[in-house]
């Protein structure tokens, strides 16, 4: 008799299988079962170094590969694209910076919406920025370099990882409060917009202190600000541009995403997993020392955060007049 109704539960349950939700939001117990991909940016930009951070330790807890893959240009436009794209199943994340949000407040012909299209997973944290110029330009610290760039309207350059990026804006905030005018020259991603201040052919950047700290250690750049309110334990000899630049500040925020339709079981197992990532020791001091403070969020929270950062982002490139 218990056979013959275990048969019947069975079959009663294939044939009302047709009602049942799709896989991807069964419980988050039976997440993941297969590789999970991890979009992110340019190889060394500050989303790649936590991608590979973040990457192994998820493997880890999860028992499935995660797969980095860089998809940089276009200001990160490129693989939020392919991120809208992706199966809402989990199995496709983006690692996003503050290039995220600007873009969403800046152009209006994106390949996709980026309120529509896509959901919050955690926040991940925030970043440290730095002001590194090259050693033999003249300037040795910031007061010189206000100096040197007030002095030079339209004569010098400065590069981001491309125009409407994180790197992008946080440059031209510094501008517009110190009271310089450069010609900005936009590079496909973080590393690039380096090696140029390193090469001389371009005066300046701000970037994420991680990606420039090896060039700044080799003496290769030299470090003369940084974007945080206070100064930054790795640096300490070098002063928060909010010193010599009253009401500057920046911090480039890091976030999980995944295409809209993503079961919300998912989606917090994934975040309460990153926030496990994030109490081990080792990783805490490895983040700590590329310049990164770690604030996971619950996936609700985040939601509510892009909104609110796509509207700031949106109301300082109005203030700035700063065009796609």
């Amino acid at each position: 008799m218990r056979l013959r109704l275990t048969l019947t539960a069975f079959v009663t349950a294939a044939l009302l299988g047709i009602t049942a939700e799709p896989t991807w939001s069964l419980p988050a117990a039976k997440y993941p079962v297969k590789p999970v991909r991890m979009l992110g940016g340019a190889f060394g930009s500050p989303s790649d170094i936590l991608a590979r951070t973040l990457g192994p330790r998820l493997s880890e807890i999860w028992g499935q590969p995660v797969v980095i893959e860089n998809r940089p240009g276009a200001a990160g436009t490129i693989a939020a694209a392919i991120l809208s794209k992706a199966a809402p199943d989990g199995y496709t994340l983006l690692l996003i910076s503050a290039q995220f949000v600007i873009g969403a407040a800046m152009h209006n012909n994106l390949p996709y919406d980026p309120l529509k299209d896509f959901v919050g997973v955690t926040q991940i944290g925030f970043s440290t920025s730095v002001l590194p110029v090259l050693p033999t330009l003249g300037p040795k610290s910031l007061k010189e370099f206000l100096v040197y760039a007030q002095a030079r309207p339209g004569k010098i350059l400065f590069s981001s990882g491309g125009g409407g990026s994180s790197t992008h804006l946080a440059a031209e905030r510094f501008n517009f409060a110190a009271g310089i005018k450069a010609v900005h020259v936009g590079f496909k991603g973080t590393p690039d917009a380096l090696l140029e201040v390193a090469g001389g052919r371009v005066q300046y950047c701000i970037v994420g202190l991680g990606s420039a700290l090896p060039l700044i250690k080799e003496g290769r750049l030299l470090a003369i600000g940084v974007s945080t309110p206070k100064r930054s334990p790795l640096l300490p000899d070098v002063p928060s541009i909010a010193e010599a630049v009253p009401g500057f500040g920046r911090e480039g925020s890091h976030a999980l995403l995944a295409p809209a339709g993503k079961s919300m079981a998912i989606r917090n197992q994934i975040s309460r997993d990153v926030t496990r990532v994030f109490e081990q020791p080792d990783v805490k001091e490895k983040l700590a020392a590329q310049g990164y403070q770690s604030a996971p969020t619950t996936p609700v929270e985040h939601d509510r955060i892009l909104r609110e950062q796509i509207r700031e982002f949106g109301e300082i490139a109005k203030r700035l007049g700063l065009k796609p």
